[in-house]
């Protein structure tokens, strides 16, 4: 059937411009409308970093104020973190494990204010004796010390203050060796002889980001997670749309961008209010509130959070939320992405190199799929053999396509060839292909992972284009060593630019995915030379 390779060049620029279109997806969406704050969440200020959500029992915020800021510093072994005394947010943090960029030896800044855009984590207690919710602003804590270094698995960093009115809150964080999950600890201590009520409230806010580059695009915006609602993205433009307000018990928020993530993990055995809002300031936020609770005098009360700011590591995230690990986004196809990369950090711990492992699990892949494989090149080579017959009931028949189409089915029958099965066996691939697309675009583990000479970095382009390159030349071998059933001039010109077509693609491509792909071809090569020369030992032609 002349339409077979037509069929099977349509299928796979259509799976290239599916994965290109991921690598430069548009969930990056345009500025949102600075109008667009809402209802029961709105800003306390325009004009302030100090945002604080409504409580429970009010329809707006506390008033805040503007402070002159400052911040203490804290040294762990994976950090390095700065926590502003007013409010006591955490308004940047330095991921000492991962370098900004290949070589620079500078740690990577996952929050803090950068190019006129800022990302904190903040957090609170309003409520009726909120001091969040104070109309003097947000309170100021006092600290021992103005730098904190870990020594030893464990270190608390305690934040003071006491209100007007004697109450004494403790804010805490609560950092560990080697962990990317900070704890966050409030202990109250109603010292007044009434009660007080007070509601702490956990959240993120970033600036809203301006579309991207057009091969630096992965999904940069919000995510959460509810009892029934495992893992859900929130983008700028859904937050300018409507403000998200869900009640759950536990759950979780975050924002999310390529390899990292931060999120607030709020207590689990009690129900949240999950929220959102883009300030007039152009800035997006989403958090957690947690129920109000009610302090009797003379008593103290602890309530508590988590914190993550770091890698997208599955089993870390795991370890917080039972869902946190679904910000690493394999997409529809995670069932298969999931098992693919636990094989892929297998071999890499036996093998020690990200790219050899890539190697290696490309050929157990091909391996797997070699019946798929054979499948698809028997029955091209079938139908090249099939050829002159074809031409003979072309001839016979001339413009009666009907006939000629009866005619043909037939003889299909009686040779027992399907004309679609070199078609459906590359099908049956693409998920796997499109799988371990997922795993290289969202494993940490390959982020400036070296493999060798050149390519020093498997998460970026080949920066001499050499293995697209040699993609496209692998790919040329490979049509020129199939069987070619395809006769109309214009058709057989498609498949020739087929190549230059797909290296064009993969030129922006992750080096990581291109190496698959070349390594890919490579053993195809090979095993259509076996599969063809048991063939024509049987007697079939396949090629010439």
């Amino acid at each position: 059937m002349e339409s077979q390779r037509t069929f099977l060049f349509i299928g796979l620029m259509l799976v290239s411009f599916l994965l290109f279109q991921e690598w430069n997806n548009d969930y990056n969406t345009p500025k949102a409308d600075p109008s667009a704050t809402t209802q029961t969440l709105k800003a306390t200020s325009p004009e302030s970093d100090d945002y604080v959500p409504a409580s429970s029992d009010s329809a707006l915020p506390g008033s805040a104020t503007v402070a002159k800021r400052s911040v203490i510093e804290i040294t762990t072994d994976v950090f390095k973190v700065k926590i502003d005394t007013k409010g006591g947010d955490i308004v940047e943090a330095d991921l000492l494990q991962f370098e900004e960029t290949k070589g620079s030896k500078t740690p990577y800044m996952l929050l803090g204010e950068f190019d006129g855009k800022q990302y904190f984590s903040q957090s609170g207690l309003i409520g009726l004796n909120g001091p969040d919710a104070s109309a003097n602003g947000r309170p100021t804590y006092h600290t021992e010390q103005k730098s904190y270094r870990l020594v030893g698995d464990e270190l608390r960093v305690p934040l003071q203050f006491t209100d007007s009115n004697g109450v004494n809150f403790t804010k805490t964080y609560v950092f560990k060796k080697g962990q990317y999950d900070v704890g966050l600890e409030y202990k109250v201590n109603n010292t007044t002889s009434t009660p007080i009520q007070v509601q702490l409230y956990t959240q993120v806010k970033r600036t809203v980001q301006e579309k991207g580059s057009l091969v630096d695009q992965n999904y940069l915006g919000a995510a959460y997670g509810t009892d029934n609602e495992k893992y859900e993205k929130y983008s700028f433009s859904d937050m300018a749309d409507k403000n998200l307000n869900k009640s759950t018990l536990g759950g979780y928020v975050a924002f999310i961008q390529h390899y990292f993530v931060s999120a607030w993990v709020p207590s689990q055995e009690q129900n949240n209010t999950l929220y959102s809002l883009i300030t007039k300031s152009n800035a997006a936020i989403i958090g957690a509130k947690a129920e109000a609770l009610n302090i009797q005098p003379g008593t103290e009360q602890t309530l508590s959070a988590t914190y993550y700011m770091g890698p997208k590591e599955s089993d870390a995230l795991e370890a917080i939320h039972p869902n946190l690990d679904l910000t690493v986004d394999y997409g529809w196809l995670w069932f298969i992405s999931q098992p693919l990369f636990v094989l892929l950090k297998w071999l890499h711990s036996i093998l020690g190199n990200w790219g050899v492992a890539i190697i290696a699990i490309t050929i157990i892949v091909k391996t797997l799929m070699y019946p798929l494989t054979k499948a698809q090149y028997t029955s091209m080579a079938k139908m090249r053999a099939l050829q002159p017959k074809m031409a003979a009931l072309k001839e016979k028949f001339g413009d009666d396509r009907q006939k000629f189409g009866q005619a043909t089915m037939e003889m299909y029958r009686k040779e027992k060839v399907n004309p679609m099965g070199g078609c459906f066996p590359i099908l049956l691939q693409m998920p796997i292909f499109l799988a371990l697309f997922y795993v290289f675009l969202e494993s940490t583990e390959l982020r400036h992972a070296e493999f060798v000479f050149w390519l020093t970095d498997l998460s970026a382009k080949d920066p001499y284009y050499i293995l697209p390159i040699l993609f496209g030349a692998s790919m040329f071998i490979t049509q020129k060593l199939q069987p070619m059933t395809v006769t109309d001039p214009m058709q057989q010109k498609m498949m020739t630019f087929m190549p230059v077509i797909f290296s064009v693609f993969f030129l922006w491509f992750p080096s990581g995915l291109v190496l698959y792909w070349l390594v890919s071809n490579l053993i195809s090569i090979v095993q259509m030379l076996i599969i063809y020369r048991g063939m024509e030992k049987k007697g079939i032609k396949v090629r010439g």
